[in-house]
């Protein structure tokens, strides 16, 4: 999820090469919405340390996974996963940690939880963290399940089985940030799925990638680049008080399927 703040001045690359500073981009009269413009990233960023930025905060996420149980609460589960950052040597968040449990599963990213919700012995939960490393962004998030809750289970394998469809149609057909999640919206509803349209994805990069205004990955118009976007997932059961959510570095490199 996308909470970051915009810093000050600073300079900037626009792919494939043109370097100028936030307040010369302005005096040029730059459009805004540019796709170029969109895609900017600092003069630190590297690709390859975006791949480390991925793979630390998926571990991190791992580690709260563990520290997860039955009883435990939002706000407990909080405290946890920051003892996992200090663990990683996290250098600091660029969002607020999201810990979802139960029917809080289904309200986006600026809803606010029912604190009394505590998780259950057959029940859902999902991480969204977005951690710094090496001053580069990574954003992840995925559904776990706790004990026998199959329909639980069966929603959470959907969100990753949607993030990979359509991450894997992004690399074969090329197809924009917007046609991507129209894509989404289709095969939700095949699998019987709501899809949240208020979680649309989002710019990452060297810290703060807030600076360079990316908007949503849903609104781009263009092929997004691999490595700069975050792809969301979020979905909701038609009738069931229970949804499950998805996310990881939208690139090239197809990784490991995280499963349950």
């Amino acid at each position: 999820m996308d909470s970051g703040t915009p810093g000050g001045d600073r300079t900037v690359t626009f792919i494939p090469g043109l370097t100028v500073s936030l307040r010369q981009q302005l005096s040029l009269g730059f459009e805004a919405m540019n796709s170029t413009t969109l895609e900017a990233v600092g003069k630190r960023y590297d690709a390859t340390l975006m791949q480390h930025a991925r793979r630390k905060s998926w571990a991190a996420l791992y580690g709260i996974r563990e520290r997860m149980r039955p009883g435990i609460s939002e706000d407990e589960a909080k405290v946890e996963a920051a003892e996992v950052f200090r663990e990683l040597g996290t250098e600091r968040l660029w969002h607020p940690v999201l810990i979802r449990i139960g029917a809080n599963t289904t309200k986006t990213y600026r809803e606010k939880s029912d604190p009394t919700v505590r998780l259950g012995e057959n029940d859902s939960y999902f991480i969204d963290i977005g951690l710094v490393f090496d001053g580069h962004e990574g954003d992840v998030g995925d559904t776990f399940v706790t004990g026998h809750a199959p329909e639980q289970r069966a929603c959470a394998e959907a969100a990753r089985t949607l993030f990979h469809e359509v991450a894997d149609a992004w690399r074969t057909q090329g197809l924009s940030g917007q046609a991507l999640y129209a894509f989404t919206d289709e095969r939700a509803q095949a699998l019987g799925y709501r899809l949240n349209h208020a979680v649309k994805g989002h710019r990452v990069c060297d810290f703060p990638h807030a600076i360079h205004k990316g908007g949503d990955l849903g609104a781009l118009d263009s092929t997004p680049s691999s490595g700069l976007w975050i792809l969301e997932i979020q979905i909701a059961h038609p009738s069931e008080p229970f949804g499950a959510f998805y996310e990881d570095l939208l690139c090239h490199e197809t990784g490991t399927r995280h499963a349950q």
